[in-house]
């Protein structure tokens, strides 16, 4: 078969493609849910590097299965090790950086898994087109912090670098981040004084909020 022909019938380019189609399972997301006792969702934690996203994620998986509930942490630096390691940090990678983990962490959620997905997420409209797929089980975290302390903390030494320069588009220092207007919680990580909130405690604020809204059972 010549390259011209094999071009012409890639059927795995999905949005040129006929033949693909999806398929429902056997088994619903009810079913799932019940035989787990929780409800999927996505919890998007976002904020600058330093805020303690994954610190809270990890934390906050360990509380839900000290209780029982099944939960996974997709974490922003672990899925750029595969998943996304193809991806760099212009706008465009950025964008279907997000875009990935968003339909990933939808099948989680699909599953019946309680999943927290820690990435910056810049930009709110690639946070958006997340809540968008996700529907009403997207629960946004952002992490507020001030620039200064995550600064000061700089545990990757990665605001130093892009101070000195030997970083480019660094987010909160040369590519902007934009806060969450309405995110469903805001957690106040740190005020100018740089005291930080321990981050179990953080966790359970966020394992009440999950209670409240009946993601710890299913129906």
């Amino acid at each position: 078969m010549t390259h011209a022909r094999a071009r012409a019938v890639d059927a795995y380019k999905v949005g040129e493609s006929t033949n693909i189609k999806w398929h429902e399972g056997a088994v619903d997301r009810e079913t799932r849910e019940r035989a787990l006792g929780q409800r999927g969702c996505v919890l998007w934690f976002t904020g600058l590097s330093g805020s303690g996203k994954s610190t809270v994620a990890y934390t906050l998986e360990h509380e839900l299965f000290k209780r029982g509930k099944i939960a996974q942490v997709l974490d922003g630096d672990n899925i750029r090790h595969g998943l996304n390691s193809n991806l760099g940090f212009t706008a465009a990678d950025r964008e279907e950086n997000i875009r990935r983990i968003g339909e990933v962490s939808k099948l989680y959620a699909d599953s019946g898994m309680i999943t927290l997905v820690s990435f910056i997420s810049p930009y709110k409209k690639d946070r958006l087109a997340v809540r968008e797929r996700v529907g009403d089980r997207f629960v946004e975290v952002y992490m507020k912090i001030p620039l200064s302390v995550c600064e000061e903390r700089d545990p990757k030494g990665l605001y130093k670098a892009a101070r000195a320069g030997k970083i480019k588009g660094f987010t909160g220092i040369d590519d902007p981040y934009e806060e969450p207007v309405n995110a469903e919680i805001e957690m106040e990580v740190a005020k100018e004084d740089g005291v930080l909130a321990p981050p179990r405690d953080m966790a359970h604020k966020i394992i009440e909020y999950l209670d409240a809204k009946g993601f710890l059972k299913a129906d």
